[in-house]
């Protein structure tokens, strides 16, 4: 369990008579992102607050950046950074006076708190408003606020628990760089959302939460792969290429052709194997292709197979 930045073996935890974790694994390796998905209310935020110390687990076991939960928590708060839901700014203080109060809970010396607080104003662009308070922010800048207070304790662990909610597409991609330059340090960034595209722009790892269970795990294209409904779409030059090529790959043009268009579809996994596999069999036969297009299910599709149902924020808003 040393070996990874988190993980967590056997987690469970009840309210009542409600199962909202069933014992679930994770393995999360470091300077990575780590995505959980999920329902709402399937469990997400359960987790990140057990695995950042603010609830205890019934049953289960985890390490956090080294330390283990049971015995060592302290350890793993002073590892980690939290990113919750909601916007942890107090508004009664400045920009400023808010990173300078995170650097004076982290003990930190009055003059490495100072300079801690001005090169995060400057890292996230928030040095012209570090004098005002945040509710003359903008929602991206209060998220910025946010993050940048998670980071004054040098965290190698950070969790962001649906960091980006509510925040206008161009705000949302700022985050986004924000989130990579963290892993080009060396941060493991844990990180819950609601917006699919957002998992599959950043996420290294991907495990999905249903019912209390991890119902899959994998890399965004493994996890695509797992549905039906990935083909490649070939279009030919004329009707006599298209119609060799059918017969070459053993698909009919009633079903899967399109004339008028000139184009075939192939089944496929969508993987480089798979492509490969189908290039070849057109070459051995002579037959060219003007042009291909692999189409793979997204994450969308992935989540409604796995879960029965899509969530409620899957794409971004439109601008």
């Amino acid at each position: 369990m040393s070996q990874q930045a988190i993980s967590a073996r056997g987690l469970r935890k009840s309210y009542g008579d409600k199962v909202v974790l069933d014992g679930i694994d994770l393995h999360v390796p470091p300077g990575t992102i780590f995505s959980l998905l999920g329902p709402n209310g399937a469990g997400k935020t359960t987790t990140v607050n057990i695995l950042s110390t603010l609830v205890t687990p019934d049953d289960g076991s985890a390490s956090v950046a080294g330390h283990d939960l049971a015995t060592d928590a302290d350890g793993i708060r002073s590892s980690i950074g939290l990113t919750g839901q909601f916007s942890a700014v107090d508004n009664l203080l400045t920009g400023e006076e808010n990173l300078f109060l995170m650097a004076d809970l982290h003990h930190l010396p009055r003059g490495e708190g100072r300079r801690r607080a001005a090169e995060l104003l400057e890292r996230f662009d928030l040095t012209e408003a570090a004098k005002k308070i945040p509710t003359t922010y903008s929602g991206g800048m209060r998220r910025k606020l946010d993050l940048a207070m998670t980071l004054v304790g040098d965290p190698k662990v950070i969790f962001l628990d649906e960091p980006t909610t509510g925040l206008d597409p161009r705000s949302r991609r700022t985050m986004w760089d924000i989130i990579r330059d963290l892993v080009s340090d060396g941060v493991t960034i844990f990180l819950t959302t609601q917006y699919l595209e957002e998992a599959d722009q950043l996420a290294d790892r991907i495990a999905v939460l249903d019912g209390g269970r991890i119902v899959a795990q994998g890399t965004p294209d493994e996890l695509k792969r797992r549905v039906p409904g990935g083909h490649l779409r070939l279009r030919f030059a004329d009707t006599g290429a298209l119609r060799r090529a059918a017969f070459a790959l053993d698909v009919s043009t009633e079903d899967a052709g399109d004339e008028e268009n000139l184009a075939l579809r192939v089944p496929t996994d969508g993987s480089v194997a798979a492509l490969r596999a189908v290039l070849a069999r057109l070459d051995a036969q002579a037959v060219p292709v003007d042009h291909l297009t692999v189409h793979t299910p997204d994450l969308d599709d992935v989540f409604l197979s796995l879960t029965g149902h899509r969530t409620e924020a899957t794409k971004e808003p439109a601008k």
